[in-house]
């Protein structure tokens, strides 16, 4: 049953990324899947249920495709850990394309519908929070107050160049050295504050 739910969330963000969040039909859905309408219903009651459990799932797979690692690559420090979780959701792959096509016409639909605003908000408050940890593991002296104004800083920067770069007005390996001095500048000012 959970193989089923997953293809109909994987239809769900697909679905989402072409044709928007107002394009979402649950019939088109069901049929992307290969499921019935009665079935998606079953799952996630109507389409509000459908939105919020779509947004999980986008969240659930950008982590693992920015924290999987090569169980036999060295591990990582701070600051690498930090690049690879921002940079890794500047890559030219079939889901993480789709992941950051969908987060945005998902942002862009919660301008207008409060419901999703709120679930957006929670969704974007825990990013901020996972990069401000990843700062202060880098910069462990930093205040709270200041880790959370750069992770804001950098994911909202990173917000803005994959949709540049998913529209076609920055290549990829712009945005990805635009991203990666922007962490330079941030760890900097971190570090500086913290002494």
């Amino acid at each position: 049953m959970a193989d089923r739910r997953t293809t109909m969330l994987e239809a769900a963000a697909r679905v989402i990324a072409r044709r928007g969040v107002r394009g979402l039909r649950v019939e088109e859905l069901a049929a992307e899947a290969g499921v019935s309408t009665a079935l998606i219903y079953y799952h996630f009651k109507n389409r509000q249920g459908i939105l919020r459990a779509t947004l999980d799932f986008i969240n659930d797979r950008a982590e693992n495709y920015t924290t999987d690692r090569d169980p036999d690559a060295p591990p990582l420090d701070a600051r690498g850990e930090l690049e690879q979780t921002l940079l890794l959701e500047l890559q030219d792959a079939p889901e993480v394309r789709e992941n950051s096509t969908a987060w945005g016409e998902l942002r862009a639909s919660a301008v207008f519908d409060p419901d999703l605003r709120e679930d957006l908000a929670r969704a974007t408050l825990v990013w901020v929070q996972d990069v401000a940890e990843l700062l202060g593991k880098v910069h462990p002296m930093a205040g709270a107050g200041a880790l959370a104004q750069a992770a804001e800083r950098l994911t909202a920067l990173l917000e803005g160049l994959s949709v540049r770069w998913l529209s076609g007005s920055l290549p990829l390996a712009h945005a990805r050295t635009l991203m990666a001095e922007a962490i330079d500048v941030e760890l900097d000012r971190l570090g500086r504050a913290a002494f």
